[in-house]
């Protein structure tokens, strides 16, 4: 499309910023003033000029004095409509984005310098004057004038040498696309990253869709099923401290017709065994999908919980799958709508198996080891048996519906065992393993449960003993760790440490217990009983508040580096319960500050904190280190540093300046074991409408 000009003189109630040709010292301000003049008139102005950043900022209301045209300025968007019969000027201060409408067609350019206000006038580049009416404007150096002159034209010259060309303007976006900007004279100087970035035409506010360091790269964009609609495409250019450089902005249209594909197995595929990968490719941007698996034969059904879009997902065939299975995936927007692709239809025909999991051939047990029975097929008994080599005598271990066992074998089961499971199918057919030949060695053993090494006592433990012989006695022993001295606390069953004042202190705990005339003993698990005051986790603000506080320091941080300011957010509310449960030191009642749940030391060292451990199968609180700060400003940046140097989160940060990928990313590179981290992020982000913190312009 080309720009038809008009040569009517045209009022602008605007200022006007002025790129000089030659000139590039600001004192020369001060020796003399700037001239304009219009069509051979020298006007004079209200407001002196003034340079800015090398460049000369004129006021041009004098101007518009003497030109003819439309100006309205719209207060609520900080914006000014130029207009003269068909032609239309929208600029918005401190943007780079200028629309064009000439006709009914609409264009956008990007300028170097955004327009400004100052002393109640607006400035804006002389380029954009001359490209949007074609009116010869020119700098007289010698003169320090600005010539105005109405009868002459001028051709649209671009502000930048660089140009989005790999996609056209007015393009219809439908799927994924490679972004590409081109440099026919070489990056800009200076230029360190390159964004692209969709806005709103309304707004000209919106989101980084892609971008990174490489300057001639190609870059993927999967549009997301939120950016249909009407928008302006940006390639923008910046250097090292964020400091726009160039850039190229073209309208294009989004409409995403969701196409959801299958991949890992075929139609009509026949499956006889084994885990099947499957995956899928979608041409959006999806928060999560789910699998859907349905045996048309016997109406089973079996839906995943969301998953990673762009990981595999493993379906395992089972016995009562075999006839027709069909398969689809469902993919999910923001919003919750769920987009359905077409159902694959797979023959199952797998053999059932079943074989005895928790030990292996030949394998010596010396302690207690989970039996379960690895299957393909649903059952309502299980058996766990037991064959003496020697005597060839079965011995039931354990039945019941379903599940594992939990086998601590003593002295009488010493020797060669062979060991097999066996169980009933729902038809009531029955099942056997193949038998697993271990040697047991039926030491006896005595396990301490109720307290862990390392653990810190504030409080009443429950203590028993695990153990695979029947006791003759026994007998728990506490011990002073500074004085050497014990203690029977208990001859029972079980035991209890009641803490008290004057017990503080390291001690150790052990069980003693006799048989067959013989003592064996626990581990000396050594442990620290603590009486004095303890401080609780505590807020770091009203939780009304948090979402301020969070949001400015996230908005700062993604201001410098492009790193998701929404997912901040979410990961800040998901650690700390919007703030309420931050680490406090539980000995002094010193606060961390810290915001996102770190381990280790941190700007104002560490407070100590409590943490999970488990010792013979039960769970148990030891101390841990959490890093502590000065300030939630010293928090946010540890994190920042964190995920921006640390080499396992590299493949985030390709990613960080999108919520959703950015979300995803982070579950990847283990920021957290939970299964569901990244999904409970972005129901964050999307129940609280966070990606509004995310909104960027040019």
């Amino acid at each position: 499309m080309k720009i038809k000009y008009i040569k009517w003189p045209i009022l602008i109630s605007l200022l006007l910023v002025i790129t000089l040709i030659q000139y590039s010292s600001p004192e020369v301000y001060a020796e003399s003033p700037i001239k304009i003049i219009v069509n051979g008139k020298r006007v004079t102005s209200d407001v002196d000029p003034y340079i800015s950043n090398d460049r000369t900022l004129v006021p041009i209301r004098v101007i518009a004095e003497e030109l003819d045209s439309v100006v309205e300025w719209d207060n609520d968007n900080r914006a000014v409509h130029i207009s003269k019969e068909d032609i239309h000027i929208l600029l918005r201060i401190d943007s780079n984005l200028v629309e064009y409408t000439n006709d009914n067609e609409t264009t956008y350019t990007v300028i170097d310098v955004a327009p400004q206000v100052k002393e109640d006038r607006t400035f804006v580049p002389i380029r954009l004057i001359s490209n949007a009416l074609g009116v010869g404007i020119e700098w007289n150096n010698d003169e320090r004038a600005v010539y105005i002159n109405s009868s002459k034209s001028s051709e649209v010259a671009p502000f930048f040498d660089v140009k989005i060309s790999s996609v056209e303007s007015g393009q219809t976006i439908a799927g994924t696309t490679d972004l590409y900007t081109s440099t026919p004279n070489g990056a800009p100087a200076k230029a360190a990253e390159i964004k692209y970035l969709l806005l709103d035409r309304d707004t000209a506010k919106g989101f980084v869709i892609a971008g990174g360091t490489d300057l001639t790269k190609s870059y993927e964009w999967i549009p997301a099923m939120e950016d249909n609609g009407s928008k302006i495409l940006v390639s923008a250019f910046y250097d090292e401290q964020g400091k726009f450089l160039a850039g190229d902005s073209i309208p294009v249209t989004v409409k995403i017709n969701p196409q959801i594909k299958l991949s890992g197995i075929t139609e009509g595929q026949l499956i006889t065994s084994g885990m099947v990968p499957l995956s899928t490719s979608l041409n959006f941007l999806a928060p999560y999908v789910k699998y859907e698996m349905i045996n048309p034969d016997n109406g089973a059904k079996y839906i995943s919980p969301g998953v990673d879009p762009e990981q595999p997902f493993n379906m395992i065939p089972v016995v009562e799958d075999n006839g027709t299975l069909s398969v689809r995936v469902i993919a999910y927007d923001t919003e919750g709508n769920a987009y359905e692709g077409d159902y694959v239809n797979v023959k199952i025909d797998v053999d059932s198996y079943l074989y005895l999991g928790g030990v292996k051939q030949g394998q010596t047990i010396d302690g207690s080891v989970t039996l379960s029975a690895q299957r393909n097929f649903n059952v309502t008994d299980t058996e766990y048996i037991m064959i003496d080599n020697v005597t060839g005598e079965e011995t039931q271990l354990f039945k019941s519906g379903y599940g594992s066992y939990t086998w601590f074998p003593g002295p009488e089961y010493a020797g060669s065992k062979d060991l097999y499971v066996r169980v009933k199918d729902t038809a009531g057919s029955t099942h056997t393993s193949g038998r697993v030949n271990v040697n047991v060695s039926g030491t006896p053993k005595l396990l301490l449960q109720g307290v862990g090494p390392g653990q810190v006592l504030t409080s009443t433990a429950n203590l028993n003993v695990k153990t695979n012989v029947n006791l003759e006695s026994i007998k728990y022993i506490l011990t002073n760790a500074r004085t050497g001295s014990e203690m029977i606390i208990s001859e029972k069953d079980t035991a209890v440490i009641i803490p008290e004042k004057g017990d503080d202190g390291s001690w150790s705990v052990r069980a003693e217990g006799t048989y067959g005339g013989k003592t064996i003993k626990t581990e000396e698990v050594k442990l620290t009983i603590y009486t004095g005051e303890l401080f609780p986790a505590k807020p770091v603000i009203e939780k009304d508040l948090y979402l301020d506080m969070v949001s400015g320091l996230a908005v700062n941080t993604r201001s410098k580096t492009g790193m998701s300011a929404a997912l901040q957010v979410a990961q800040a509310i998901l650690e700390t319960g919007w703030g309420q449960s931050v680490p406090v030191d539980k000995y002094t009642g010193q606060f961390s500050y810290n915001l996102f749940g770190i381990k280790g030391k941190g700007t104002k060292g560490s407070v100590t904190s409590n943490t999970w451990e488990e010792y013979n199968g039960v769970a148990f609180r030891i101390d841990a280190d959490f890093r502590a700060y000065n300030n939630e400003k010293e928090s946010w940046q540890d994190h920042k540093d964190l995920l921006l140097y640390m080499e396992r989160y590299a493949p985030f940060r390709e990613v960080m300046y999108d919520s959703t990928k950015g979300a995803w990313a982070l579950k990847r590179c283990g920021y957290a074991t939970d299964s569901q981290y990244a999904i409970k992020l972005i129901d964050i982000i999307n129940l609280y409408d966070l990606k509004e913190l995310d909104k960027v312009t040019i």
